[in-house]
């Protein structure tokens, strides 16, 4: 624990803590709430009940429709959502800033016609949103920092003294990305993907799986919220490969990526990061009244994927002991899903759904109803039972014993205190 804590532990919080980090991170988030949208029209269109699927063939394309104008431009309002972001982080207007982004954006992805590339607004788009962000924060920070830009009169309505004030490093920055991309050439969607190549490729294996597994539950371990602090590195991936497996499944084709954004929620993070459902279970039915009393107020929010009474009740925090199976669960899991995905014993993440989601409805909704998916999450949770409940029964074992001391200290000084009166 003292390595963790001394040596592992500061370089990942430098990681989690840059602003940059937090920006898109906060401006990916922004997508959520138009992929869940979609999925649920998805879910509507492709629902996998016979009867349903011949009624509702007929408008297929119409229920398609906000399918693909969602996730269809994930990079778009990553883009928006980034430079807003960004903006903010640094000290900058966000909304000037936000939209030099996008239009930075645009102009970063056309094509070799210089016409707009509406299939570079997707989830190919992501990581070009990404960069072109920070660009463009960066050379806005710049300049009004060192004073270049065009001041307006007092008296001015703010808004429109913003907009003079964009104008100078507004021209600067698209001057910039045109050179780039139409004077030189350069494919700057393509190149920034090339780029970002290894990442996505790394991120799709099980091992890599693996390890940003072992990062976010060490990092929880230390008291730190693992899941945001590694997301804005890790999101990116996982959503764009969801993107293809969505736009496969449209095409009824295969969908090609087993870790899509929603496989760490639905099928690792049963009651919340660490698969904790099974020691929430496991404390229920615990002869220590404290972790009985602990795991009757949790199961609700786990039930939710919410963990925290646990993490800081039970506590898993600093707690070599439960260490352990708190980074074993998930990883078997990993590898027990991945293993069945490949099978095609369960079916892969197609839709959106929201990380509260419960067990088993999770992943027969996010795999649009897969029943294995659903059996598999039943399993899950008795395989978390089952490992937490060795190193949950060592603690209880001295909790117990520890209850007994107290109750038998009480009734000491009870009876003292009697023999005094």
């Amino acid at each position: 624990m003292q390595t963790i804590e001394n040596k592992i532990l500061p370089i990942l919080l430098k990681i989690g803590n840059s602003k940059h980090l937090i920006a898109i991170r906060n401006g990916i988030s922004m997508t959520i709430p138009f992929t869940i949208v979609g999925s649920i029209f998805l879910i509507v269109g492709n629902f996998p009940v016979q009867a349903w699927m011949d009624f509702i063939s007929k408008w297929g394309d119409q229920l398609n429709a906000p399918v693909n104008v969602t996730f269809g431009v994930l990079g778009l309002i990553s883009a928006i959502g980034i430079g807003y972001h960004l903006g903010k982080e640094f000290g900058v207007d966000a909304i000037s800033n936000s939209m030099l982004t996008t239009i930075c954006f645009l102009l970063a992805t056309l094509n070799d016609d210089w016409s707009i590339n509406v299939d570079n607004f997707g989830a190919s788009g992501m990581f070009t949103a990404i960069i072109v962000g920070i660009f463009v924060t960066h050379a806005f920070k710049w300049f009004i920092s060192h004073n270049i830009v065009i001041k307006m009169p007092e008296g001015v309505p703010p808004t429109v003294a913003i907009s003079f004030a964009t104008l100078i490093p507004g021209a600067f920055v698209l001057s910039v990305i045109w050179v780039v991309r139409s004077l030189l050439g350069i494919d700057i969607n393509e190149m920034i993907t090339l780029v970002f190549q290894p990442l996505m490729q790394g991120m799709g294996t099980l091992p890599g799986m693996l390890l940003y597994t072992l990062l976010v539950c060490l990092l929880w371990v230390c008291g730190i919220h693992g899941d945001n602090v590694l997301s804005g590195i890790a999101t990116p991936v996982f959503l764009s490969y969801l993107a293809e497996n969505t736009a496969a499944f449209q095409q009824g084709t295969e969908s090609p990526h087993i870790f899509a954004d929603g496989f760490w929620i639905v099928f690792m993070c049963l009651g919340g990061t660490g698969a904790t459902l099974g020691l929430v279970l496991n404390m229920i039915q615990s002869k220590s009244r404290m972790y009985k009393s602990i795991g009757r107020l949790s199961l609700p929010s786990a039930i939710f994927c919410i963990n925290e009474p646990v993490i800081f009740g039970l506590p898993i925090v600093m707690n070599p002991l439960m260490l352990i199976p708190f980074i074993a669960t998930p990883m078997i899991l990993c590898i027990g899903t991945y293993v069945l995905m490949n099978l095609g014993l369960v079916g892969r993440i197609v839709i959106q759904v929201p990380w509260t989601i419960p067990p088993i409805i999770g992943p027969y909704l996010a795999t649009n109803g897969s029943i294995g998916a659903a059996i598999w999450s039943v399993v899950s949770i008795g395989l978390s039972y089952f490992i937490y409940m060795p190193f949950f029964k060592i603690l209880e074992k001295q909790q117990v014993s520890n209850e007994k001391e107290n109750i038998q200290e009480v009734s000491n000084q009870e009876q003292v205190q009697i023999l005094q009166d």
